[in-house]
């Protein structure tokens, strides 16, 4: 009779957990907006207004109908409210709700007060950077100097730049720290959005737009630039013009011929160069066409 009572209890007890997961996953992935899915919304502390993420918040609170000098975001660590999403229940932040019980993110970060139902992004918290950070932790490291994390596979390649994701995108100027989209690192160190790269590459565009070195392999577009230059001689008053350029490559400075097509660096063969000194500039516009 003991064994047939043990039995009894711990199909009981099973039920029982089985009811308090069910209801805790009540709503998973049916609630949230267009940035995550989560079952609750949050009380901002700088409006005292309600969104239902951080996101939502900076897009309403800066837009061009917001008069420039209430234009803000939320500061991130510093929520304190909560509501649930099926209950509607205000409360301190915390993972579970304490009226109705589900779990309002299925991941969870205490420091930084973010929820988040699809855990199949892999979030994790770096505490160097401060923030959640998607991908793994055991896929990505912390770089002291540039004060951000990267892919493992960076970790003994890439150049170092100071507070390397600390500033906007060069491109679309949105700021690269904490954004949701997709960042690369180009080979000079400078960090951009990967659709951003994307979009210069489409229209023939490959140096970086901070430094301007090339962030790919161009030796086959210096090719075609020797030979068009090689096919293209210069009129009798330019053949003994000198000119001096700048390489966005090197950083070597040569003095080399005036070209009308391109001017090519002494040191490293690179047709990346800007003319300094010398006569009328060269037409830059010719490595575009040559890799269209």
């Amino acid at each position: 009779m003991e064994s047939g009572s043990e039995t009894q209890m711990d199909l009981n007890n099973n039920t029982s957990h089985q009811n308090d997961h069910s209801i805790m996953e009540m709503g998973s992935g049916n609630f949230g907006c267009a940035h995550y899915r989560r079952r609750c919304k949050i009380r901002a502390p700088c409006c005292d207004e309600i969104f239902d993420c951080r996101h939502c918040h900076n897009e309403s609170k800066n837009t061009l109908e917001v008069d420039p000098l209430d234009r803000h975001d939320v500061p991130r660590h510093d929520v304190k409210r909560v509501i649930c999403s099926l209950c509607n229940t205000e409360q301190d932040v915390q993972q579970h709700c304490i009226q109705c019980g589900i779990c309002m993110g299925n991941y969870f970060c205490s420091k930084c007060k973010f929820f988040d139902d699809d855990v199949s992004k892999k979030q994790y918290h770096c505490d160097e950077c401060g923030i959640c950070r998607i991908g793994g932790e055991q896929n990505f490291f912390h770089c002291n100097k540039c004060e951000c994390c990267y892919s493992k596979v960076l970790k003994d390649s890439h150049n170092c730049v100071e507070k390397a994701m600390h500033h906007n995108c060069p491109v679309c100027f949105e700021f690269l720290f904490d954004t949701r989209a997709d960042i690369t690192v180009l080979l000079c160190g400078h960090t951009i959005h990967l659709e951003c790269v994307k979009d210069m590459e489409r229209h023939c565009q490959y140096s970086c737009p901070v430094c301007s070195k090339s962030y790919r392999d161009m030796s086959r577009v210096w090719e075609k630039l020797d030979q068009e230059i090689a096919a293209t001689p210069m009129p009798q008053m330019y053949q003994n013009k000198m000119v001096w350029i700048l390489c966005n490559d090197c950083g070597q400075t040569s003095e080399v011929n005036f070209h009308i097509v391109a001017h090519k660096c002494l040191k490293c063969n690179s047709y990346n160069t800007r003319q300094t000194q010398g006569g009328p500039a060269s037409c830059s516009s010719r490595i575009t066409d040559m890799v269209r």
